[in-house]
């Protein structure tokens, strides 16, 4: 992370500024994501009620996508993620303190809002301030130490619900939460970070302008998400479905983890050297490979070495939808861009779990993991068709 990059620029700088920030959040955010459903079961809700109550989080991510994008135009990226913990603590509170589920659902959908800010505003920031022969090993750090934060979270917080019960969760991410926006105010601004003197460029205009390219790699990087999502579903699908314990799972999805964590700083600095396709086509080729072989196993040997193939192509691929995003991205209407971006993003997140349980609905299990394998090789082919061979020469 201490690599020297354009004009003399370290990552070290960012340091304390945003990866350190990224982190904390994320710990407080995967803190609460294993009791929103027991939360909710505890007011009184049926299970399935509980699940849709954790799918709130998804839902307030999509509909804050677009939004965020004029936020961070109008107020600049700092601002904007300070205004996303403004909304964050509140309801984290109201989630601490509800009394009936429909103020747990209503909390749970603040949350994913100021969710869909905290990331759009980092993307953009990001964009922004790093020049671009780093831009995609300063992305990928920051989905790394976002994913380090994400395995960390769940730990932290069942040790807290020791003395805290199920409250102890939501509390942790108030802790992370009050943190991180004290950190960002040592965040220094990019040049552009204050009102504009000028009307900002209109959303529909920049989606206008650029339907062709969010409809390409957008595309792709559609894909990439349901592909990420399809591995943190049907890898404890698979599990159920060969008998094995729940700790097991857990042994295996944390070694998977663990593959992931290991691989974001070098598939950034492939990507910083040979260019975006030399992670992205490897990466998605993994995954679908992974999906392939899944069917194959019969154990937790077997599903464990999956497991780890999956693992090892998603971590590859850290970062790879930020850093083609911000790439995509024009230098008027960045913010903006980005808000669709993120919205491509995490609708792909959110029909990946979908496809599976419709597919396990109508067909079966083993035909629903091997949908996924033809997706991940549909993503293979869009992202060679429409993603530039050679990194772009300019500012994004």
């Amino acid at each position: 992370m201490g690599d020297l990059g354009h004009s003399g620029f370290s990552l070290r700088r960012l340091g304390l500024t945003v990866y350190l920030p990224a982190t904390v959040y994320s710990i407080g955010h995967a803190s609460i994501l294993p009791v929103i459903a027991v939360s909710a079961v505890e007011l009184g809700a049926s299970l399935s009620v509980g699940g849709l109550m954790v799918g709130l989080i998804g839902l307030g991510q999509v509909a804050g996508a677009l939004p965020s994008g004029a936020l961070i135009t109008r107020f600049g990226e700092r601002t904007a993620m300070l205004l996303a913990t403004a909304v964050l603590l509140p309801a984290l509170l109201v989630a601490v303190f509800a009394t009936a589920v429909w103020a747990l659902g209503a909390a749970v959908f603040a949350i994913g809002l100021a969710a869909a800010l905290w990331g759009v505003a980092r993307q953009a920031y990001m964009a922004e301030a790093v020049p671009i022969a780093m831009r995609a090993r300063a992305l990928s750090t920051l989905g790394g130490v976002s994913r380090i934060g994400a395995f960390i979270g769940p730990f932290v917080s069942a040790a807290v619900m020791i003395f805290l019960g199920t409250a102890g969760a939501y509390w942790v991410y108030v802790a992370c939460g009050v943190l991180a926006g004290a950190l960002l105010m040592a965040l220094p601004p990019v040049s552009h970070d204050r009102r504009a003197a000028t009307p900002p460029t209109r959303l529909r205009d920049v989606i206008v302008a650029h339907r062709r390219t969010l409809g390409t790699v957008g595309a792709g990087a559609l894909m990439i998400s349901v592909m990420r999502a399809s591995r943190q579903t049907v890898i404890p699908l698979w599990g159920t479905h060969l008998g094995l314990s729940p700790t097991t799972l857990a042994i295996i999805f944390g070694i998977s983890g663990a593959v992931d964590m290991l691989l974001f700083y070098p598939g950034g600095a492939i990507m910083d050297r040979f260019g975006r396709r030399a992670v992205a086509l490897p990466s998605m080729s993994t995954l679908a490979a992974a999906h392939a072989l899944l069917p194959l196993s019969s154990g937790p040997w077997s599903l464990a070495l999956v497991a780890m193939l999956m693992g090892l192509g998603n971590g590859l691929s850290a970062g790879i939808v930020m850093t083609l995003g911000a790439d995509a991205s024009p230098t008027a209407g960045r913010a903006q861009f980005l808000g669709a971006w993120r919205l491509v993003a995490d609708l792909g997140n959110g029909a990946g779990p979908l496809l599976i349980s419709a597919i396990i609905a109508t067909v079966s299990l083993p035909a629903a993991v091997l949908t996924m394998a033809a997706v991940g090789a549909a993503a293979v082919a869009t992202l060679w068709r429409f993603v530039p061979r050679h990194i772009p020469p300019g500012p994004g």
